[in-house]
């Protein structure tokens, strides 16, 4: 799914910032991770009842991370126009006639070209969205709870997914008409949006020279990001498919038997609850170890429970299990890659090398969702998790070997120079 991308700073705020509990910032990020969850849960378990092939069914999910990808390239149209909280009001009310649009149109392999321009367009204006939602937050947090905030932001990112995939499958399969559970998600991600009044009123947008000024500060610090060993290993762990949890649940539900109650459950609401404490837990291991080798660890663990899931029997029982713990690594994962991000970003233009490192971790999720799709056509579920999980330990062992390398060159270049002043 999605990553938001939580911007740690914002220049020129107030300097008293009015606290707000964290729970608004779930609360906020909901309508963002509903988009996703529809897209990647109740639409494909929707289409492969119907007969769709799972490798179409993911090229149509893959599809909801296509905006999040290049997002970052429209990111100062949030910051230099309206203020936050308007964007934020018009993209969420964008999001949500979204989401009740999904079913006005067949999940059926006549409705995938439909479908699939739904999608695009309700994931672009989630990208709105959450840029809006990201300076919000950022603007109403002091930096002692920028932490704490972080987790319930996150909680609120793949929580929404849950609400999103598991009650919109849900009601459904209860509903007489799909256009009824639709519109009720949309509804309830609308009533979400109704939290943004509950924070301060932000920064007015920049303006005049501010406007290249800013961009041209921007630019320089993103490449000396770059230039940096913990900025070259984020940019580098941006496009490896360590964690990007991708595994279609929904599309492959009835070859362990499950029914769609169960898949409602266990892909939703419950999902959502497992990889929201997922997020938590990692966020508190990440403070406690490396954060890059806590990465990689989460990485292998969610790739373990991808080959156990297709080594186990096919039991309706075995696909609650291992979907909720490779759920739950799914979590991890995330926290993790925020923990490294935040750290490698360093200071000065903090929110846009964030947005930035965010919108390029979409693209493993996009690529893997794919390949998914196309390794399960040519050798079945088995073969999907075993490619999935051989990839993901490939990219853990060459981030691995990335990182002693470009240590090594720190460590020569740093040599000379202590030697010249011992000397």
């Amino acid at each position: 799914m999605p990553v938001p991308a939580l911007a740690p700073s914002l220049p020129d705020m107030s300097s008293e910032p009015r606290r707000v509990h964290p729970w608004v910032f779930m609360v906020l990020c909901i309508p963002f991770g509903a988009v996703s969850g529809y897209a990647t849960v109740t639409l494909p378990y929707q289409l492969k009842i119907a007969g769709v092939s799972v490798a179409k069914i993911t090229a149509l999910s893959a599809i909801v991370i296509m905006p999040q990808t290049w997002k970052f390239f429209w990111a100062p149209v949030v910051d230099v126009t309206l203020d936050q909280r308007k964007w934020y009001l018009i993209s969420g009310l964008a999001t949500v006639v979204g989401i009740a649009a999904f079913g006005f149109f067949p999940a059926t392999a006549a409705g995938l070209t439909a479908l699939s321009i739904v999608i695009f367009l309700a994931s672009l204006a989630s990208t709105f969205n959450g840029m809006a939602c990201d300076s919000l937050v950022a603007y109403a947090t002091p930096d002692e709870l920028r932490g704490r905030a972080a987790g319930w932001y996150q909680a609120g990112n793949l929580g929404g997914a849950g609400i999103g995939g598991g009650l919109g499958l849900e009601l459904a399969g209860r509903l007489p008409a799909p256009w009824m559970g639709s519109c009720i998600v949309g509804g309830l991600c609308l009533l979400c949006c109704a939290a943004v009044f509950l924070l301060p009123k932000p920064e007015a947008p920049f303006g005049g020279h501010k406007v290249l000024r800013k961009l041209g500060e921007t630019a320089k610090d993103l490449w000396q990001m770059a230039r940096q060993r913990a900025g070259a290993l984020a940019l580098i762990l941006c496009f490896l498919p360590i964690g990007s949890g991708a595994a279609p649940f929904a599309a492959i539900a009835t070859e362990w038997r499950a029914s769609d109650h169960i898949v409602a459950i266990v892909t939703g609401v419950l999902g959502g609850v497992i990889s929201a404490v997922g997020c938590i837990a990692g966020g508190w291991l990440c403070d406690r170890m490396d954060r890059k080798d806590a990465y990689v660890r989460f990485g292998i663990f969610q790739a373990a429970a991808g080959i156990a899931m297709a080594l186990m029997p096919r039991t309706q029982l075995m696909y609650v299990l291992w979907t909720l713990i490779y759920t739950f690594g799914t979590g991890l994962a995330y926290a993790a890659f925020s923990a490294f991000t935040l750290e490698a970003i360093g200071q000065g233009a903090a929110a846009t090398k964030y947005n930035a490192l965010a919108s390029l971790s979409n693209v493993p999720i996009y690529y893997m969702t794919v390949i998914d799709g196309a390794a399960h056509d040519k050798w079945n579920s088995t073969g999907m998790f075993f490619t999935e999980s051989a990839l993901a330990v490939a990219a853990a062992v060459i981030f691995m070997l990335l990182a002693k390398v470009l240590w090594r060159k720190r460590a020569t270049a740093t040599l000379p120079a202590l030697q010249s002043t011992v000397e």
